[in-house]
């Protein structure tokens, strides 16, 4: 379904991302791990369209978009959420839901619509439903994380870019997040995510790619990644059982 092939993507003098290459198949969940600094963030942005890569290319259902804007990328059917929570700060949760399946794909739903698809999205990802029409600056964590993920449900993408979605969720919300991470998946979704937590990751994903200063040092499936010696000496320092 997707083919990054060989991309390289540099800030002034620093090699963020060096000739990374991975495929991601349709309805698979594909693991990003790596340390920090490893490149992670920087190749979803390469595939989301946030950034352009230097050198290299980006196949999406066999159609090139290594030059295509975040928007139009977006409407090809890949859709992100960020390590930290973006939002916008003067609308309620259901208002900045709206905004996903308002601009973000080619259809063309009335204002209405677009508002019962922000709330079966926000239902869907487990929001409180007294909190659907509060401000989003009274949120918490956990909800922003929420919103941010039904926004980009809201546009129907095919797949899902999750950016360490569990980040500064307790312990019991991280646990909601895998089985949700597993619905969507299990109602069709493709997945390519960042996560830290290794339970989680390990847990979760059919195959595994690691980065490290910028460059894939391993890809296998979880049982493999925690045996290879490159991934334990840069990134678990130890051999890690799950």
């Amino acid at each position: 379904m997707l083919t990054v092939r060989g991309v390289t993507k540099s800030f002034g003098g620093l090699v963020a991302v060096n000739q990374v290459s991975l495929t991601l198949n349709e309805g698979e969940i594909l693991g990003l791990v790596g340390p920090n600094g490893a490149g992670k963030t920087t190749l979803l942005n390469l595939i989301s369209g946030i950034y352009r890569p230097d050198a290299g290319g980006i196949v999406f259902c066999g159609e090139d978009i290594t030059r295509l804007s975040l928007d139009a990328v977006c409407k090809k059917g890949i859709s992100k959420t960020f390590q930290h929570p973006r939002s916008f700060p003067a609308l309620t949760a259901r208002q900045g839901v709206m905004i996903g399946a308002l601009y973000g794909n080619g259809r063309r739903p009335t204002v209405r619509e677009a508002s019962r698809e922000a709330e079966e999205c926000l239902r869907m990802v487990g929001f409180p439903e007294d909190k659907i029409d509060s401000p989003i600056t009274n949120l918490n964590t956990f909800e922003l994380r929420r919103t941010q993920l039904a926004r980009a449900l809201a546009s129907h993408p095919k797949v899902l870019l999750l950016d360490e979605l569990t980040t500064g969720l307790t312990p019991s919300e991280g646990k909601e997040a895998v089985s949700l991470i597993r619905k969507l998946r299990d109602e069709g979704m493709t997945i390519l995510m960042i996560e830290h937590v290794m339970r989680i990751i390990m847990g979760v994903s059919d195959r595994i790619v690691v980065l490290d200063h910028g460059e894939k040092i391993a890809e296998g499936e979880p049982a493999e990644i925690v045996t290879n010696e490159k991934v334990i000496d840069s990134y678990l320092g130890e051999r890690y059982h799950f």
